[in-house]
């Protein structure tokens, strides 16, 4: 089964290039992962096929209420660390995600 990752930012493109480098990893280690950036406003449209949703650094006030959002689908929602979305560290972001999975 596919998992799906959904990274929201404040417009998508931001974390377009993260995206990229999270799908790079995931080949590396052969996981069958679907990673996706969406803009914050279209985060209750993705919930339905979301395994996890982390949110970028700049719409982490957004947390609290997208997990009340998420809750009763048993989404795990949670904020990138900030290095790691500074830094652009694909591997470290898709770990956080992974964990949140399992």
């Amino acid at each position: 089964m596919m998992k799906r990752i959904v990274l929201c930012c404040a417009a998508g493109m931001s974390t377009s290039m993260l995206v990229k480098r999270m799908q790079d990893e995931a080949v590396k280690r052969e996981l069958a992962i679907e990673i996706k950036a969406v803009p914050a406003a279209e985060f209750e449209a993705e919930l339905p096929t979301a395994d996890v949703v982390l949110l970028g650094p700049q719409v982490k006030y957004e947390l609290a209420r997208f997990n009340k959002i998420a809750e009763p689908y048993g989404l795990p929602v949670a904020v990138i660390d900030m290095m790691d979305y500074g830094t652009m560290r694909g591997d470290k972001v898709l770990d956080h995600a992974l964990n949140l999975i399992a």
